[in-house]
């Protein structure tokens, strides 16, 4: 585990992927936002949207649920995809899948921008009861908020 005390210097704006912009990136945008929201731009995005939300552009309803159980608010929080951010505005790309980990790639080809891959489960795949799925968020809310951590040291 790295010692968040030597986390390298914060860059100035972080850029976090996943495949819909509706549960990891969000998650993470806010907990980014939470912590160093005053020191660093943070923003979300996804490969593709997806049917689900494309209307609303809304973060998956047990998301809402999570992370207001920590004091974050995703009620204004709008999908959008890569083709709708410009490369050159992020100094940190962090792709939680795979797929956002090859458009990040592609995205950033030429371009002095750094990425990271955090593989991070989708508990969108959970089954169970309500509880379980929510248990499911959790746990990656929860790992999500010890990457950052590790990456970005203490507020």
């Amino acid at each position: 585990m790295a010692n968040p005390l030597d986390a390298p210097p914060l860059p100035g704006a972080v850029l976090f992927a996943c495949n819909f912009n509706r549960v990891r990136s969000p998650m993470a945008e806010a907990l980014l936002l939470r912590d160093f929201g005053d020191r660093i731009y943070v923003d979300s995005c996804g490969v593709k949207l997806d049917a689900r939300g494309e209307e609303t552009g809304a973060v998956d309803p047990f998301v809402a649920t999570v992370m207001a159980e920590i004091g974050c608010d995703l009620s204004g929080h709008r999908a959008k995809t890569f083709d709708e951010l410009n490369a050159d505005a992020f100094d940190l790309v962090i792709s939680l899948t795979p797929q956002a980990q090859h458009r990040a790639v592609e995205m950033t080809r030429g371009r002095a921008v750094t990425i990271e891959y955090w593989p991070t489960y989708d508990p969108t795949d959970a089954d169970g009861s309500r509880e379980a799925r929510l248990a499911s968020y959790r746990q990656v809310r929860d790992a999500l908020a010890v990457h950052i951590f590790q990456r970005f040291g203490r507020p």
